[in-house]
């Protein structure tokens, strides 16, 4: 009888047997799964999935994603884009009237059914109540609807019971916007709260805020925040991720740290028609500089893909490529390189340091970023132009050394021959240089027996 069940419920809720509940590491650096292993978070930015992606769109995004190695979906129930008054694509909008805010059923069983799909491979849903401008307008459609503590509270605790039992959920407060002032907080703290009243610590739980800014400024102490949430954004080139990563990481009590939004790929950077575009390199660049910085994960974007654009929408800050070709773009793609680089190694014990790169003329030890084994078994830096590497060995334990030079573009190894570690300074020179042309040095204690990168299975 109890097999019958259990054959029932497997049968009815999929999700369930998928996603392992995430924590967060003894260190307070990094996510864990219940059986103690890490968990590299790799999200997509798909804001507008509940509202504007039907489910056979919402099927094949996620199948696509998941076959690219993210593993986390960040999604908005309260949609930006007019996520009030606009129905979603089964013509529901989320309330039965703005003034009461009593849900509408029809609306949250597509939600669940986005939830349950994406738990059927694996996928874990950053989820976000609502977007910002509905409880501080700022720009955006609004209207502003939590304007009081109370409201948000009663839907937080709503939404809380409401997703309770399922396993693939992170709770994303916020909606890029920051608090502007005390009943701004209070609203903010209150929706955390009241979804904690039923998930009671099941969910990890973050804030998302606007660009430059990280949920640090303002809820690092509060106990409902798990791990920080940053936005590097979308308004320079080259902006300088490590260092918004690092204040974070460094930050007393620990917490994990993430940038969950820095530029898109295909958005006009510092949103200007008139400017360039982020490109992949962009995207792998804040990836690389993020994760060796102390991130325990990252998050891509694309612009077409986060407003779910199609011919028949109006495009959002130029967007011009429709999602479902967007996602295609080589960006994406090279996040899965990335998860796989890291998870060739042992991510829950790597610790960043910029002292294994050696005080040498003509080195750039902030844009050349690097991080090591706590165990000192191996060493990982990226050279973002592909500019020659000087490492100081002493750094590294084993008799003998071994590594690769892995290509972020196309995920590919170049084996480096065995070598004699002389505990001094080496130079490493990559196979090519130039614009875009960034390259990836991994070097291991062979006694470890590390594996190549390119070897590594996503799960």
């Amino acid at each position: 009888m109890k097999n019958i069940i259990f054959l029932i419920l497997i049968l009815l809720f999929p999700f369930a047997i998928h996603s392992q509940r995430l924590s967060v590491s003894e260190d307070g650096r990094r996510l864990i799964n219940e059986d103690g292993s890490a968990f590299f978070y790799m999200a997509d930015t798909g804001w507008e999935l509940f509202h504007r992606a039907t489910k056979e769109e919402t099927e094949l995004y996620f199948k696509d994603r998941k076959k690219k190695g993210f593993n986390v979906i960040q999604a908005v129930i309260l949609a930006e884009v007019d996520g009030l008054n606009t129905p979603n694509t089964e013509g529901e909008i989320p309330f039965e009237d703005l003034n009461s805010l009593k849900p509408n059923e029809a609306y949250f069983n597509h939600v669940d059914w986005v939830i349950r799909k994406a738990g059927e491979l694996g996928l874990y849903v950053a989820v976000l109540p609502t977007w910002g401008d509905k409880w501080r307008k700022q720009w955006g459609l609004g209207p502003v609807i939590f304007d009081n503590p109370d409201k948000a509270r009663n839907y937080g605790q709503w939404l809380g019971e409401r997703y309770k039992d399922l396993s693939n959920i992170i709770w994303v407060i916020g909606g890029d916007r920051n608090p502007d002032n005390d009943q701004h907080l209070e609203i903010n703290r209150a929706m955390a709260e009241g979804i904690n009243k039923s998930v009671k610590g099941k969910h990890l739980m973050t804030y998302h805020p606007s660009g430059s800014a990280s949920s640090s400024t303002w809820f690092h102490n509060d106990k409902w925040l798990d791990f920080n949430m940053l936005q590097s954004g979308h308004s320079i080139a080259q902006p300088q991720v490590y260092r918004n990563v690092e204040k974070d990481y460094h930050l007393k009590p620990i917490k994990p740290c993430l940038n969950g939004e820095p530029q898109y790929e295909d958005i006009s950077v510092g949103f200007t028609a008139l400017n360039e575009r982020f490109v992949a390199y962009d995207t792998r660049q804040s990836a690389y500089w993020s994760v060796l910085a102390g991130a325990f994960g990252h998050t891509y974007g694309n612009n077409n893909i986060w407003q779910m654009w199609s011919p028949k929408h109006k495009p959002i800050l130029n967007a011009r490529i429709p999602w479902y070709e967007a996602i295609h773009q080589p960006g994406a793609l090279q996040m899965g390189y990335v998860r796989k680089l890291f998870e060739s190694r042992p991510f829950l014990k790597m610790i960043p340091d910029q002292e294994v790169l050696a005080k040498v003329y003509g080195q750039n030890k902030d844009e050349i970023r690097a991080a090591r084994g706590a165990d000192n078994s191996f060493v990982i830096v990226y050279s973002p132009y592909g500019n020659p590497i000087h490492l100081d060995l002493k750094k590294l334990t084993g008799d003998t050394l071994v590594g690769y030079w892995y290509n972020p573009r196309e995920g590919e190894s170049l084996s480096i021959a065995p070598f004699n570690n002389t505990r001094k300074v080496k130079a490493f020179v990559p196979p090519s240089s130039g614009v875009r042309t960034d390259w990836v040095l991994v070097l291991d204690d062979k006694t470890k027996n590390y594996p190549n990168p390119t070897t590594i299975t996503l799960k």
